[in-house]
Parts: structure tokens; sequence; C-alpha cells
């Protein structure tokens, strides 16, 4: 019965995903009504408690176990942008005995090992395989009264959370069930429940993103080269920021000196910089290392979709110590956008670097955290190399960024991924590239 799932949405707090998530809800509600079923519970995320860690799920799988671990069948979760059709929703769940464990979902698998899951299962990591959470997942009861019990006894190890739907839950579950019975279970129905959809908005003006690049002097050689030759042109107001001023490129020295890690005092002098010396009409700041390849285009588009009048800090989410009052944190390789409000109350607050060579993008979360103002996740920046993440979960993305030049030809990345080729040309030029070729 419908009445029996629990769903799930992955919401966030930021007032364009919290509109589309409410959305979600009144869709699904309306197929229940219009089947002429008993309305199903459905929740968001970012309204059922005050976990920092909720996001990743399980501090919020004994509240599921004790709230409806008598009267309900599953737990479905599902992104703001899935595209559910209850009826076939039904129909395949329909096939399964609620009263057994099971996971379902569509199952990704990595096809070598890669950094972005520590090289996890590298004799075959194609034998392990993990859900695509875009396109919805469920849980029998007895799955997660089985999982809270687990939890309580033994808590999470891992202090940080880096890719939730491998790390945490796969991981997991392979770890302490996989030999009781089958993990994942490949539904058709299931795959076909995913949309992620692209903003289809009007891009903000080229002249209200200012790009700020981190580089060092021994990076201006073999790095900055290949930003010019690829996303350079798409922004319009940039700069490079170094540990020594070299006219050829320009960079700037900001009298920090470079460190081999973290990077905490630089980025907060760019953070100064932007609110103290460039146009107060200017309403967001990209950080990108010197080896991001980011389309700028493609932001400025996302960014059309954000108030920059809210407190915005946006990127792709990490965790660390989430299980222990930790925070969420936006890692720094695929871009940290904020809006300038954002940066206001930052340096307001003299939250600051605890050591010049501290992680900047954790010292970020901290701060943020400390002041009450959320990290907005979008799955369309990312840490690593396409050919670090499985097709199947690039396939639903039009991706905004990627990072790392280790063993690949970044520019030619650049022109499969992300040059907007589709939207618009550059210098007249579409690429020609196939992405099954990286």
């Amino acid at each position: 019965e419908l009445k029996e799932i629990v769903f799930i949405i992955q919401s966030q707090s930021n007032s364009f995903h919290s509109k589309r998530a409410e959305d979600l809800k009144r869709d699904i509600l309306k197929q229940a009504a219009d089947l002429g079923k008993e309305l199903p519970t459905v929740l968001l995320i970012h309204q059922m408690d005050g976990h920092e860690g909720a996001w990743t799920i399980l501090p919020l799988m004994r509240d599921f176990s004790v709230t409806y671990g008598r009267n309900s069948s599953w737990i479905f979760f599902c992104e703001e942008d899935t595209r559910i059709q209850v009826v076939k929703l039904l129909e395949t769940l329909g096939r399964f005995d609620g009263s057994k464990e099971w996971f379902l979902g569509k199952a990704l698998y990595d096809e070598e090992s890669t950094i972005i899951h520590h090289y996890a299962f590298a004799e075959n990591p194609t034998a392990f395989t993990f859900p695509d959470f875009a396109a919805g997942w469920a849980l029998s009861i007895p799955l997660v009264n089985k999982l809270a019990k687990k939890l309580k006894s033994e808590p999470l190890k891992s202090d940080f959370t880096i890719d939730l739907k491998h790390e945490v839950f796969s991981v997991l579950l392979y770890v302490w069930i996989y030999i009781s019975y089958k993990m994942l279970q490949a539904e058709p129905a299931i795959k076909n429940l995913t949309f992620v959809l692209f903003i289809q908005g009007e891009p903000v003006k080229k002249e209200d993103v200012f790009v700020a690049v981190k580089t060092c002097r021994k990076f201006h050689g073999d790095r900055i080269p290949v930003v010019k030759q690829t996303w350079e042109r798409e922004a319009a107001l940039i700069e490079y920021y170094s540990d020594y001023a070299d006219i050829s490129i320009p960079t700037i020295d900001l009298g920090v000196p470079n460190t081999d890690r973290g990077h905490c005092g630089k980025t907060f002098a760019i953070l100064e910089r932007f609110l103290n010396h460039s146009s107060p009409r200017t309403p967001w700041l990209v950080i990108v290392d010197d080896d991001t390849l980011i389309s700028i285009f493609r932001l400025r588009r996302l960014l059309s979709c954000y108030d920059p009048n809210e407190p915005v800090f946006l990127g792709e989410r990490y965790g660390y110590g989430l299980g222990t009052g930790g925070y969420s944190y936006i890692t720094g390789g695929g871009g940290m956008v904020f809006s300038r409000t954002a940066v206001q109350k930052l340096l307001a607050s003299k939250c600051r670097c605890y050591s010049m060579d501290a992680p900047d993008d954790m010292v970020l979360g901290m701060c943020f955290s400390g002041l009450g103002i959320p990290i907005t996740h979008s799955p369309l920046f990312h840490q690593a190399r396409p050919m670090d993440y499985p097709k199947g979960y690039l396939s639903h993305q039009i991706p905004v960024s990627f990072h790392k030049h280790w063993n690949i030809d970044p520019v030619k990345v650049y022109f499969t991924w992300l040059a907007p080729n589709t939207e618009e040309s550059l210098n007249g030029k579409k690429a020609g590239y196939n992405r099954e070729d990286l």
C-alpha cells in the first residue's frame, strides 16, 4: 500500500532548493490523491531536526526505525530533482517481500579504482556496486531496523564523508550485511525514476561573477597556460593570486607565502580583497585552483537560481566528524562560490584561519557552521576528474567543473565535458571529442 511507503526528499534549506523539494512533495501527494490512495508520509530532510549531518541519512536512521518501524514497509529516498512515477514505484516494490531485508536502487560501479573512492576494491572495482541517489533508492523497514541497531552499538569510524553514496552506505552495508543478502538490486523501474534537471534560466551577467584563481610560482608555466587555453575567455572578471607577481600572466602577490597544503591564509586574503577592492555591484565570487577546469557559462546559468542577497556558499559538499558534532564544507578543488552577502557575514564574524596552512575549505565550513549558515550542495561541481566517477552517474548531468590534471589531457577534458559548445559557440568553433574516449 502507498501509505506504507515513507518518502524522504534529500532537501536543502536554501530558498531555491527548498522550493524544488516542496514542489516534488506536492507532486507525490497529488499522484497519490489521483490514485485514490491514502496519502503517504513525505518528509524533507532539512526540516526534520537539528542534525548537522542529516544529509548523510545515517544520523536519522534510529528515528526512522522508532517512528516508522511498525506501520511502514519501505523508506524511499530521492533527491529534489528526482522525478517519480508513483504507480511504477508501487509495482516495483510490490515484487519484493517487505518483511525481508532489501536495498533497491540503480546500481553504479567504478570501472577502475579511483581517488574519489580511495582506490577501493582495486583488484576489481566493478564487483562492488553502489546506488545512484538521483535515481531514487529504497530500504525495507527490516533493513532500516537492523541498521539503526548496528549504528547504536557501532558508531561510524570514519571522520570524513566524501562520497555519500559510496563510502557511507555502500561500504557500510558491504562490511556489515553483505554476507546475508544481496546488497543492491538494479530494478528497471527504479532506473527510470531518475531525471536530474540542468538549469534553464537566463545566465547572470558576466560582470556579476568575479573569478579568483589560486596559484603559485612553480605552476605558472604548466597550469596557467591550460586555464588560458580553455575557460579564461569565459570570465569577464578574473585575477590570478600567487606568491610571485608575474606581469606576463599577470599574477597578484597578496603577500601571503605559498604553503605546501591548506592555503587558508591565501583564501582569506582573496576574500578580503574581493570585499574591499572589487565593485560592490559584483554579487558573486568563485575561487578555484589553478588545476580546476570549469564552465563559467554554466556557472552563470546555475547562479541565476540563487538570490545573492542570501548568504550563499555553494559547491560540492563534504563532511567532517558529522556523527560527533562536526560540520559540512565545500571542497575547494571543484570551485567554491560565495555570494557577497556570505563573504560580508564571514569576515564580520572574525572567524579566521588557525594557521596559514590550515585547510581553507574545512576552515570555511567551520566558520559558516558557527554562523548558522548552511552550505549549499550542487552535484555539478566535481573534486576529481571525469574518469573518477561512474559513467552512469555523469550521464544525467551537465557538469560545471572538474579538478586535477593527473594523467589526462586537461584541454581535451575541458572541450569534451565543459566547453559551452551546445549552448553557445566558443570563437565559432565546436569541439569534436567523444566522452567515451576519456
